[in-house]
């Protein structure tokens, strides 16, 4: 005979009653639940599936074909509807949108702005090639050699610019906090 839904051979002449059944999930629905915990991780979800293996073999019961049996039945549907319940969870992890970086708080963000808004002001407050080398050297991330091009000065002298322009803003920096 061919196996059913509920793992067993399709019946032709011995039914599981409903009393039966009855009976056999008010002795073996704890040690169902039991089970159904060691295969899962959450007591609804162990619920949910050891009611759902009671309800699957009470609709396939007329196909049971040995009433001894039921309770393996029962035990093996437990087994596959909770894999069932893990491969769906997994899933589902897989499909969930990956989660933003955290973003600064409110606080953060007005700190960061005051922070910059106290730069700009510190930069404004240098000599005009020391803030220049700075912006060029550090802003727009050019080399001393480039500098130095644009601005139509030796390396040596955009180094002594940076040196002493970075000592400034530093100075300006520690007086603004």
């Amino acid at each position: 005979m061919a196996p059913d839904a509920v793992g067993g051979a399709v019946a032709t002449d011995v039914d599981v009653t409903a009393d039966l059944l009855t009976e056999t999930y008010q002795t073996h629905y704890t040690s169902l639940l039991r089970l159904a915990a060691l295969l899962l991780d959450d007591l609804g979800s162990c619920e949910d599936v050891v009611q759902e293996a009671f309800i699957r073999v009470h609709a396939a019961r007329g196909r049971v074909r040995e009433p001894e049996k039921l309770l393996a039945y029962l035990r093996q549907t437990v087994v596959n509807l909770s894999r069932s319940t893990l491969r769906r969870r997994l899933i589902g992890l897989r499909l969930l949108p990956k989660p933003l970086p955290d973003a600064a708080s409110a606080e953060e963000g007005a700190y960061d702005a005051l922070e910059r808004d106290a730069l700009i002001q510190a930069l404004r407050g240098l000599q005009r090639r020391q803030r220049e080398v700075l912006v060029l050297r550090y802003y727009a991330d050019l080399t001393e050699a480039q500098v130095a091009t644009a601005l139509g000065v030796s390396i040596g002298s955009v180094k002594a610019y940076g040196s002493r322009g970075i000592e400034a803003l530093r100075a300006r920096m520690e007086e603004h906090r």
